[in-house]
């Protein structure tokens, strides 16, 4: 399919109105975020359950998640990935990498021994890792300029719908223990495979094959992700994803391990927690952050204050509450919706509105990675620290939301522009 035919499918409509291929395309590339989230809670859902099947440590379980699709892995897969997807197009990324993560699956799946559990988490991290910038960025370039968040916010829904699918599965086959694991990560794999066949259909990026025609794209360099706005862009996405990525990961991954190991519930309790902290996000993308995304300047402030606050009053209590069900209710009330207003679907949107098409996927893959790797540094400490008490780890995630409120607070004016009026705008401050 030729530029000038997808036209239609990537002009910036003026009153913000979205396309049936524009949403089936954004669903298609939310994808990466469904497989991404899902991969990352049923291994949470499964950590205590691998443990005891294979006499891991404490220490492994540290390791075994900094190493996967929640940190680690994923990190060394975005910095890879989002620099291809900006040298070689779009669609050479997210149409093969999910074959691999298919592979990766299966051998997470049929697991007997450390080795293939660890191998196999280890390239679920690198394919997930690869596909969500390139994706992201491929769903920020056929978005009208009116509704990108509107769209970036439907890839937010698909990476809450991935754990609830997923948590629902585990608390369902609960009862046949590590059975149920496995057949919840054969989830994975078919849904990986489904999507890999609907997204053939999918073309090339029109913004960056325009980029790549004129030349752009054999100029840009990432040391041009250095200075002046590029540079201010990246510490301010970077910012706000890292200390919000720590809280998001732990609560994640950890939730369920957390319960179950201090005593607060047993493991389906522990499952539909979770799910439920999954669901409210969905709820409150939908009903918040798509409808208000793209209203205006104001609206998105609004929504980070508001936001921000109830996620640093959901760690907060378990400060000066005790680690029982009710607290965690609360927690999960507090955190569903108010990450919503202020995480990553925020953070998905600003950081296609802020760097050019030639550093877009470049740009998300640093960001992106770089958290990962910290949450994967702190992944390695958590269960250690959890077996002592909540307190250490709860007062750890209320500082890091307090700052990345803090950071957010500083949000440039990006609503409602054209990529390509921010582009020239930010070239010349």
């Amino acid at each position: 399919m030729s530029v000038e035919t997808t036209k239609d499918t990537t002009a910036d409509a003026g009153d913000g109105a979205v396309t049936k291929q524009q949403w089936k395309w954004t669903a298609l590339a939310g994808m990466a975020s469904y497989l991404d989230a899902g991969s990352i809670v049923a291994l949470g859902s499964g950590l205590s359950l691998f443990q005891d099947s294979m006499g891991l440590s404490s220490d492994a379980v540290g390791t075994l998640t900094a190493i996967g699709p929640n940190a680690v892995g994923a990190a060394i897969g975005a910095f890879i990935g989002g620099r291809l997807g900006d040298k070689l197009g779009r669609k050479r990324i997210y149409q093969y990498d999910l074959l691999v993560y298919a592979g990766a699956m299966l051998l997470i799946a049929f697991a007997v021994n450390p080795l293939m559990l660890f191998v196999g988490t280890f390239i679920v991290g690198l394919a997930v890792g690869a596909d969500v910038p390139t994706s992201l960025a491929l769903v920020g370039e056929f978005s009208p300029a009116k509704a990108r968040g509107k769209l970036m916010g439907l890839t937010q829904v698909t990476w809450n719908l991935g754990p609830v699918v997923v948590l629902l599965l585990a608390w369902a086959l609960s009862d046949l223990g590590l059975l149920g694991i496995r057949l919840v990560f054969l989830q994975l794999f078919l849904v990986a495979l489904v999507t890999y066949a609907l997204r053939r259909g999918m073309t090339e990026s029109v913004a960056w094959k325009v980029a790549s025609q004129s030349g752009k794209v054999a100029r840009a360099r990432v040391r041009d992700l250095l200075s002046g706005p590029n540079l201010r862009a990246l510490l301010y996405t970077g910012g706000i994803y890292l200390f919000w990525n720590l809280a998001a990961g732990t609560n994640g991954i950890f939730t369920p391990y957390m319960v179950k190991t201090l005593g607060a519930g047993s493991q389906a309790t522990s499952v539909l927690l979770s799910c439920a902290s999954f669901a409210l996000a969905i709820v409150g993308t939908v009903a918040l952050y798509m409808r208000l995304a793209d209203k205006g300047h104001k609206y998105r402030k609004a929504m980070w204050i508001t936001g921000s606050v109830m996620q640093i009053a959901a760690y907060g209590l378990f400060l000066v509450l005790p680690f029982t069900i009710s607290t965690i209710i609360f927690n999960v009330v507090l955190f569903g919706i108010g990450q919503t207003m202020a995480g990553e679907g925020f953070y998905k949107t600003v950081s296609q509105e802020l760097f050019p098409t030639t550093l877009r996927g470049t740009a998300q893959g640093i960001s992106f990675g770089v958290a990962r790797v910290f949450l994967g540094i702190w992944s390695f400490f958590v269960p250690t620290l959890a077996e002592t008490g909540i307190t250490t780890v709860a007062g750890f995630l209320t500082f890091c939301l307090f700052v990345c409120g803090v950071i957010g607070m500083f949000m440039p004016n990006t609503t409602g522009k054209p990529l390509d009026r921010l582009e020239a705008e930010r070239a010349v401050a």
